[in-house]
């Protein structure tokens, strides 16, 4: 292992030892979900690169024949890329874990349903999308984040939008008047002092049209995710005006790993085993993106060729993959936030709803 590695790990490790460690919802009601078979496993990776979390649990391997789980995923999220990445590489196997990625369609509400009655076992999903759902009481807990970056808001280079607060006064396309995007970006503009409910004109578009509503002059820009929105910004034709990984979100998460609160319960090894996995999967990919590139360009665009999924790999934080307080606190810092845009209600006690919806899986 080289230098630079070892001291990606190190690091990695210590912050989880101190605590301090620095996804797109849908499904299953018409589980017409399309199910992934596991390609071959890559040989010769060296495990002991990717020890994270391996001090918050010393708990032993699951013994007798791997225990089979359903993992709902959208596979068109370049950002969950760690989750190929798993089945090629071996994480899951490491494990014992027999795991099923199940793609999906549909609404949050469905994809929490679908976790918290066992047709899946786990999901990731964005956490400005699900925390609004989870106020609902699904019997979900949110074990992990996986990752930072992937929303952006794009527009015209010659738009004279430079920067958020220029969008004041403008119509701006969504993909979903009720998703992570606009609720993330509308959260911002609140800290900027702009009304998003008053100030900006939100108008929904199917997402892969937004570029269209630009064009045709209907509206001044957009939000959108990766991989449309790095395609997208290939074209001189555009530019990025904000993103997710400005400021203080730099060091968040804004997608999250939901596991089963009856696995949770009766079978937490399992927990933390999948939990692990996971982890694991997103520190390889942070280290080796063109290894995560060439693992995820069977669900990519045509459009995407493997630099551009290199690259992508490389922008999203995925060596940033909160656990335990630091998970809660930063589940609490969005439900904060939330408020702000009136998604929350004012009166919600956010550190209460955070302590409820977490897990530390490798305090069991």
């Amino acid at each position: 292992m080289s230098t630079d590695n070892k001291k990606t790990v190190m690091n990695r490790r210590t912050l989880l030892r101190a605590g301090a460690a620095a996804a797109f919802a849908a499904p299953i009601g018409a589980y017409s979900a399309q199910a992934f078979a596991p390609r071959a496993i890559t040989p010769a990776i060296d495990f002991s690169e990717f020890p994270v979390c391996k001090t918050a649990s010393d708990a032993p391997a699951l013994t007798g024949a791997p225990r089979k789980l359903k993992l709902s995923w959208n596979a068109g999220a370049v950002c969950l890329a760690p989750l190929p990445v798993a089945i090629d590489h071996g994480f899951f196997q490491k494990q014992n874990l027999d795991v099923e990625l199940v793609n999906y369609s549909g609404s949050t509400d469905q994809l929490l349903e679908a976790i918290a009655t066992g047709k899946s076992d786990a999901g990731l999903g964005m956490a400005l999308r699900w925390l609004k759902p989870l106020e609902q009481g699904f019997d979900v807990k949110i074990a992990a984040g996986t990752h930072g970056g992937c929303m952006r808001v794009l527009t015209r280079t010659n738009s004279g939008i430079g920067k958020l607060a220029d969008l004041k006064g403008k119509i701006v396309a969504v993909g979903d008047l009720a998703g992570p995007d606009k609720n993330f970006f509308s959260i911002q503009l609140a800290k900027l002092g702009i009304d998003p409910i008053k100030d900006v004109d939100w108008r929904a578009y199917p997402g892969n049209l937004l570029n269209v509503a630009v064009e045709k002059g209907e509206v001044q820009a957009f939000l959108s995710s990766d991989p449309l929105a790095y395609l997208w910004l290939k074209d001189a034709q555009y530019k990025e005006v904000a993103s997710n990984l400005d400021g203080e979100y730099r060091d968040k998460s804004c997608c999250i790993v939901g596991l089963r609160g009856s696995l949770v319960r009766e079978e937490p090894q399992v927990a933390r085993a999948i939990t692990q996995a996971l982890l694991d999967a997103a520190m390889f990919t942070s280290q080796n993106p063109d290894k995560a590139a060439k693992s995820f360009q069977p669900y990519a665009p045509k459009a995407a060729n493997l630099a551009d999924l290199e690259a992508m790999a490389r922008y999203h934080t995925h060596h940033h993959h909160p656990t335990g307080e630091v998970l809660k606190r930063e589940l609490k810092g969005y439900a904060d936030d939330l408020k702000t845009v009136q998604v929350f209600k004012q009166s919600t006690d956010t550190a209460k709803f955070a302590e409820r919806i977490y897990v530390d899986v490798f305090s069991v």
